[in-house]
Order: C-alpha cells, then sequence, then structure tokens
C-alpha cells in the first residue's frame, strides 16, 4: 500500500499544487488548513506515514503542532517535514528541537520535495549500515533494541524514542566503538549537508540520553570531536 501524507498548510493553491504531485507520485493524500484540523486528520485512522506541516497556520503554530503530534502515542512516530517560508538557522534549530525530521525552506521546487519526502519514507526503515548487524535485535549491555519492532528496552523498561531519536540510536549502535563528528550524525541521520548546524545534534542526544535512563551514561562525548557509544567487548 502506498505511503499516506498529511498536507498541512493555509495556501489553498499550494496545497493543491502539492496534493496533485504527491497523488501523480503515488501516494495517498488527506489535508488540513489549521493546526486543530491536522490533528484531528494525524490521529484518525490509518495514522498518516508523514506529515508535510506549514508552520505559520492561522490558529497555532506548526512547531505547536509537531508538539502535540510527538506528544500522542498515536502519532509520536508519524514523520514530520516542515515546510516553511522561515528559513533562518533559528528557526531550524527550533523545528528540529520540537521532533521534525526534515525541514524545507519556501520557495523550493515541487520535484526536489516529492525526492525528499521519498528519500525521508526509505529513511523510516532505517537503513544505516544493514550489513552490520545480521538480526534486528541489538543488545548492549542494559540497552536491548527490536530495529523491526522499534523498540527500545533499558533494564527491561520500555524507553519511548520518537523515529528520529530511534535512528539516532541505531546509527551510535550500529558504530559502536567508532566516534562519530556531529557533521558525520547531521548528514547521515537528518540527510542535510553539514554547514546547517551541530546544536541540533547535541540537542537530540541530550533528549535521547534522558529517555534511556541509566542506559543513556552509554553515550559518551568526545569533547570537540562528536560521540560515541562504547564496544563493551573491548
Amino acid at each position: 500500500m502506498s505511503s499516506l501524507i498529511l498536507i498541512v498548510d493555509d495556501e489553498q493553491d499550494l496545497v493543491r499544487t502539492l496534493d496533485y504531485n504527491l497523488k501523480r507520485e503515488g501516494f495517498q493524500t488527506r489535508t488540513a488548513g489549521t493546526g486543530q484540523e491536522a490533528l484531528s486528520e494525524a490521529s484518525r485512522l490509518p495514522v498518516p506515514d508523514l506529515v508535510l506541516l506549514d508552520l505559520m497556520l492561522p490558529d497555532m503554530s506548526g512547531t505547536e503542532v509537531c508538539r502535540r503530534l510527538r506528544a500522542a502515542d498515536a502519532t509520536r512516530d508519524t514523520l514530520v517535514v516542515m515546510v516553511t517560508a522561515k528559513g533562518e538557522e533559528i528557526d531550524r534549530v527550533v523545528g528540529f528541537e520540537v521532533g521534525a525530521d526534515d525541514y524545507v525552506v519556501k520557495p523550493y521546487s515541487v520535484r526536489e520535495l516529492m525526492l525528499r519526502v521519498r528519500a525521508i519514507l526509505r529513511r523510516r526503515g532505517v537503513d544505516e549500515e544493514p550489513a552490520a548487524s545480521a538480526s534486528t535485535h541489538i543488545s548492549h549491555g542494559i540497552l536491548q533494541v527490536d530495529s523491526a519492532g522499534h523498540s527500545v528496552l533499558v533494564e527491561g523498561e520500555p524507553a519511548k524514542l520518537t523515529a528520529l531519536e530511534f535512528r539516532l540510536l541505531l546509527t551510535l549502535l550500529h558504530r559502536r566503538g567508532k566516534v562519530q563528528s556531529r557533521e558525520t550524525l547531521l548528514s547521515d541521520v537528518w540527510g542535510y549537508a553539514p554547514e546547517v548546524t551541530t546544536r541540533t545534534v547535541d540537542t537530540h542526544v541530550k533528549r535521547l540520553r534522558a529517555k534511556l535512563s541509566a542506559a543513556g551514561a552509554l553515550i559518551e562525548t568526545i569533547r570537540g570531536v562528536g560521540y560515541c557509544i562504547r564496544d563493551l567487548n573491548t
């Protein structure tokens, strides 16, 4: 079944353009013109696979919509791509801090956006170095991860991660014992060029550590370089 995409924007001409192009690419679509309508459509079954979210909505900000999507169990793993005219670095940082998976600045090429949508949907299954583990289950000290089931256990207790946090954790686990620079993580996990910002990585690592509770200590900060999960076998 093709992926379901929710388009959230109050510019009806743009919504019609995106709706037409997404359907032409084989996607299913829903649309919403306000934040409240977006939250309602996002929670309705089947839950969208991805939300294209404008930041400037008439009733609430797109960042607040994203926060609420991440807070709800039904939509916490739904991919969110912010599509907005607000392109300053601080806007991108805030977008990633509230849980966005990608950030596209208007004006943009519709064709490029279609390619970005397909790329982030492919990353949904976490294609980071699949050959590094023959099993979908990874055990590392008190941490157990099931990549296929998108589940994380710390000392037997579940830890709830967003799709992006889960992808970040898997990337570090697949490369355990190897220091990953902020630029590398930004490029490989977020799919962004290194020049965008590296503070996004620090913010998400901090949040990931907190959610992993006792296992958060497994993620080490290598001062002046980046992050690493130690290989416990060495």
